[in-house]
């Protein structure tokens, strides 16, 4: 083996010396001051950044008070309407001291943008003096996770408006993380995971170069975002693969010049979908195990799921515990100290070949249809996942692969404290609502909105007219509802 660490195509790792990855932690439930509590929390017992999870109203594009919003406000994430939220939520938390906050915003990453800018300024902050990690992919919305609003070439256009004002002005931020985590949920294989993943980042990056931008303008500032599963040594060199075919896409594809735009950072979930009900203690071991793929993988940043995230919202000591299991991982076992320590492998080494060549292999399949975007609008996406998910499914049922609680060493269902959001939750994001709209000086927010319908109308980068909205305080749902109006809704296409 001659490849060395920190050196093109970057197989062993993007830099040469061994560190320890941005630990953080995914919450958020019900109203921005319970969440508030909740990362504080975590933050005095060593968070170094923090992944917020919104509620499906807010990543709709839906305010609280919306009649489509009843009983989902506060229930799988924070409810987030406006700026107000966001002032509450990270009450008594300095900016400048995160390393990275994270979010699942992806329809709505415009607005998330505009959001934490605007807090910046209210607070005096120069918004390059902390990290901010947005999600910003909608492509993966249309056929993996669900949460999309606009036609899909419209939701492309929006999350490139993101990538280009975060480039110019925020380069500090990460202005895309190119999800292939929820893929990967969604049912696809390893290598389905990272070809659908770059053939969405193609389909972002060529829309940016579009607006003048070169790749080294934009490639340093983005992120992956990929699972950890349980299959350990495959995993491993799904990491390992991945960097190479983006360094060669990079440098053959796009002519990249700057390394940084070759070097692929990579942000890793453990695996939600390999949690079980049954037996929740056994998905300790489970993320224990991922947690250690991802650190030979030579990853950047890393959540570990809670044991009982299979049961719901994870419970205070679950999110704790799943801290210490990267913390451990990262100070007791020596991994830090060496990079990419099973170089060198003969397995690993044969594995990472094969899925470099075979992601290459479906990345050519996707060219030849079109696409990214033409994959999505054709179904094909779609249609991969859900034949990928089947095969999984079937090997469960039929025991060829052993789930230890599920369908092998089952015993009697033992019963857990689970977290439960407050039913008053949403009544009272409901009234907080209601005091915003009351308090706001409306004049400002129709304004706002005009702008925002004006750049939407003029084909123009959305961002600052959403940042004049947002100060004002225009809500999530009225910014959405002004773009429903100018760009229409999603509607899938008959292959799905």
């Amino acid at each position: 083996m001659t490849e060395t660490p920190g050196a093109f195509p970057y197989t062993r790792g993007i830099s040469a010396d061994p560190g320890v990855w941005t630990m953080g932690q995914y919450a958020g439930f019900g109203t921005a001051a319970e969440t508030n509590k909740r990362f504080r929390t975590l933050l005095d017992q060593g968070l170094t950044g923090f992944s917020v999870a919104l509620d499906l109203p807010t990543q709709m594009g839906l305010d609280s008070d919306n009649p489509l919003a009843r009983g989902e406000v506060g229930k799988v994430g924070v409810a987030i309407d406006s700026l107000a939220d966001i002032e509450v939520l990270m009450a008594g938390i300095p900016l400048e001291k995160i390393s990275q906050v994270r979010t699942t915003a992806n329809s709505i990453g415009y607005i998330w943008a505009a959001l934490f800018e605007a807090l910046a300024v209210k607070r005096g902050v120069d918004p390059n003096q902390f990290g901010m990690f947005i999600q910003n992919d909608v492509l993966k919305e249309y056929f993996a996770r669900g949460t999309q609003i606009f036609p899909a070439a419209t939701g492309l256009k929006l999350s490139v408006d993101v990538i280009e004002h975060i480039s110019r002005h925020i380069p500090r931020w990460v202005s895309l993380a190119m999800s292939g985590y929820h893929i990967r949920e969604s049912g696809s294989s390893a290598v389905q995971e990272i070809a659908f993943t770059f053939a969405n980042a193609k389909a972002y990056l060529d829309e940016t170069i579009k607006r003048g931008l070169t790749v080294d303008d934009v490639a340093p500032t983005l992120f992956t975002f990929l699972s950890s599963n349980m299959d350990f040594m495959p995993e491993i060199a799904k990491f390992r693969a991945a960097r190479r075919v983006w360094a060669k896409l990079m440098r053959d594809t796009y002519g990249a010049q700057d390394p940084r735009s070759e070097q692929l950072r990579i942000f890793v979930f453990t695996a939600g979908s390999s949690l079980t009900a049954q037996q929740p203690l056994n998905n300790v071991v489970r993320t224990s195990i991922e947690a250690m793929a991802a650190a030979l993988g030579g990853v950047q940043t890393m959540h570990v799921c809670a044991y009982d995230e299979a049961l719901g919202v994870p419970t205070e000591t679950a999110a704790t515990l799943a801290l210490r299991t990267q913390q451990i991982v990262a100070f007791e076992t020596g991994v830090t100290t060496m990079v990419d320590p099973l170089g060198g492998s003969v397995i690993l080494e044969a594995l990472t070949d094969e899925l470099e060549q075979r992601i290459w292999e479906e990345l050519d399949v996707i060219a030849a249809r079109g696409g990214a975007l033409e994959c999505i609008e054709s179904g094909y996406f779609a249609t991969a996942l859900g034949d990928s998910a089947y095969e999984y499914a079937q090997s469960v049922d039929s025991g060829e692969r052993p789930v230890i609680g599920v369908n092998t060493f089952v015993t009697d269902h033992v019963a857990f404290d689970v977290f439960t959001i407050d039913p008053e939750s949403e009544r009272s994001q409901v009234s907080s609502l209601e005091g915003v709209r009351a308090r706001r000086d409306e004049q400002a927010v129709a304004a706002g909105l005009a702008e925002v319908k004006a750049a939407a109308e003029a084909g123009i980068n959305i961002v600052p007219a959403c940042v004049t909205a947002v100060s004002a305080y225009a809500t999530v749902g009225e910014i959405c509802d002004v773009l429903r109006a100018v760009y229409g809704t999603w509607t899938p296409s008959g292959a799905f």
